[in-house]
C-alpha cells in the first residue's frame, strides 16, 4: 500500500503528531507501507528520511516531501499550508507513483480518502464562546481573541465542508469525538481507533527508577505532592480550574508542574493573584515526556473538551493515579474509583479540589489507583492501534476500488 499523509509537522512532543508518529513507524514496518509524509517539518523521528536522500530507498518507508510555510499569524501559515500541501502532492503524483491512498490527522485538505478526527471545533466551540467575547478580555488581548475567533470559524467553515463528505471516511480517537460527528454532520459511518502508549517505555517501574533525579532537576521538596498536567492550549485543558481548584487547600504541601507551549501571561498573573507563584512550575514540552511523570505523584486532566488527552493515558501507562474529566475521550477507558476518578463538571473548582485532596489523603487509594490504571493502559498498545488502524485502511481502499471501477 502507498500512503500519501498531509500533516503540518511530526514529532513526539505534542500528542496528535506523537500518536501519528507512532502509527507510521508500526505500519511501514510491520505492515510494509510505503508512507509518502508531507509536512513542513520533521523532529525527532528517526524513521523518516527525507525525499531524494541518500537514506531514502524504494522500499517500503517513510519519506518526508518537504512542503513549504510562510511566516506571520497562525490563520495565514494554516491556509498556506491548506494549499501548500495539496499542491506539493500533486507535483510528486506527477512525477511518480499515485498515492493509493491519502490520510490526513484532521482538517489539512479536501482531497483525502481518509481522516481521523482527533478534534471536533464545533464542539469546541460551545466550550469557549463566551470566553472569546471581546467584553470578557482587557483591549490588549482584543487581537489575539480575534485572530483566535477568526481561525475557530475557517475552520468550522471546512468542517462543515469535508467532515459532511460521505465520500470522505471518517475515523475517530475516542467514542466522544463519534459522536460529536453525528451530532454536527449527521455522520454515523465513523470506526473508532483509540490512541495507544507503548508500555515497555511509559511504565511504573521506569518512572519510580528515575523519580528522585527527575525531582531534584526540578527543585521539588520531598514532602511536596506533584500534580502534572501536559497540554499545549491551556484555556482547553482546563488550567483555570485546575489553578482555581489549587488555591482551595493552601494548608497542603502540593506543587502544581504544568508543562505546555502556550502564553504564560496571562497565568503567572492569575497565579500571583491566588498567591500560587511558588506552588506552580512552567515547564516547556521536551522529547522526554517520561521526566514529568517521574516527578508527578498524580495526573490531572479537568479537560473543557479533549478528543482523546494522550498524556492520560500515559500517566496510566506509568503507574499514577489520574484525575479526568469525562469530557476527554481518554475517560472512556477509566472506571471511577477502580483505576482512575472521573470530573463530572470540568469548570467546577470546588469539586476538582475535593478529588484532588482525596488523593493526597489517601496514600492508599492513589496506590490501588495507580496499579490499577498501569493493567488497563497495557491493554491500549500502539502494535493494537496500527493493527486496527491498518485493516481500516484495507477497508477504505477496497471501497475506494469498487467506486473508481463503477
Amino acid at each position: 500500500m502507498r500512503l500519501a499523509v498531509a500533516t503540518p509537522f511530526l514529532d513526539k512532543q505534542h500528542g496528535t503528531e506523537r500518536v501519528l508518529a507512532e502509527l507510521l513507524e508500526r505500519l511501514a514496518v510491520n505492515y510494509g507501507v510505503d508512507v509518502q509524509l508531507y509536512a513542513q517539518r520533521v523532529e525527532g523521528v528517526s524513521s523518516v528520511s527525507a525525499a531524494g536522500s541518500a537514506t531514502n530507498s524504494s522500499s517500503a518507508g517513510i519519506v518526508w516531501h518537504k512542503v513549504s510555510g510562510i511566516p506571520g499569524p497562525h490563520i495565514f501559515q494554516f491556509i498556506w499550508w491548506y494549499f501548500a500541501n495539496r499542491g506539493s502532492r500533486r507535483r510528486e503524483s506527477r512525477r511518480g507513483p499515485v498515492p493509493d491512498l491519502v490520510y490526513s490527522p484532521g482538517i489539512n485538505a479536501s482531497d483525502v480518502d481518509a481522516i481521523t478526527a482527533h478534534i471536533v471545533f464545533h464542539a469546541f466551540y460551545e466550550q469557549v464562546r463566551q470566553q472569546l467575547r471581546l467584553s470578557r478580555n482587557s483591549p490588549w488581548r482584543w487581537p489575539r481573541v480575534i485572530h483566535r475567533v477568526v481561525y475557530y470559524h475557517l475552520i468550522m467553515a471546512l468542517e462543515r465542508r469535508i467532515y459532511s463528505d460521505k465520500k470522505i471516511a471518517l475515523s475517530a480517537v475516542s467514542q466522544l469525538v463519534a459522536q460529536q460527528l453525528q451530532r454536527f454532520f449527521g455522520r454515523n459511518d465513523v470506526e473508532v481507533i483509540r490512541n495507544a502508549v507503548d508500555n515497555r517505555h511509559f511504565n511504573a517501574q521506569v518512572r519510580l527508577n528515575r523519580r528522585d533525579v527527575a525531582r531534584s532537576k526540578l527543585g521539588i521538596a520531598h514532602r511536596d505532592f506533584v500534580f502534572l498536567l501536559i497540554g499545549n492550549d491551556w484555556k482547553k485543558k482546563g488550567l483555570d480550574t485546575l489553578l482555581d481548584a489549587l488555591a482551595q487547600f493552601r494548608d497542603l504541601p502540593v506543587h502544581l508542574l504544568v508543562v505546555g507551549s502556550d502564553a504564560q501571561e496571562n497565568y503567572l498573573k492569575r497565579c500571583e493573584t491566588l498567591q500560587l507563584e511558588s506552588r506552580v512550575t512552567f515547564l516547556a514540552p521536551s522529547a522526554d515526556v517520561l521526566q514529568f511523570y517521574a516527578a508527578a505523584d498524580a495526573y490531572v486532566g479537568p479537560s473543557l473538551e479533549d478528543a482523546y488527552g494522550l498524556p492520560i493515558l500515559e500517566s496510566m501507562a506509568c503507574g499514577l493515579p489520574v484525575i479526568a474529566s469525562t469530557a476527554a475521550g481518554a475517560s472512556e477507558i477509566i472506571v471511577d474509583g477502580e483505576n482512575g476518578l472521573l470530573l463530572r463538571d470540568p469548570r467546577d473548582p470546588g469539586a476538582l479540589s475535593q478529588l484532588m485532596r482525596r488523593l493526597y489523603e489517601s496514600p492508599g487509594l492513589a496506590r490501588s489507583l495507580g496499579q490499577a490504571a498501569e493493567l488497563a493502559a497495557a491493554k491500549e498498545s500502539w502494535e493494537a492501534h496500527a493493527e486496527r488502524t491498518y485493516k481500516y485502511f484495507q477497508q477504505v481502499l477496497s471501497r475506494k476500488s469498487q467506486v473508481n471501477a463503477r
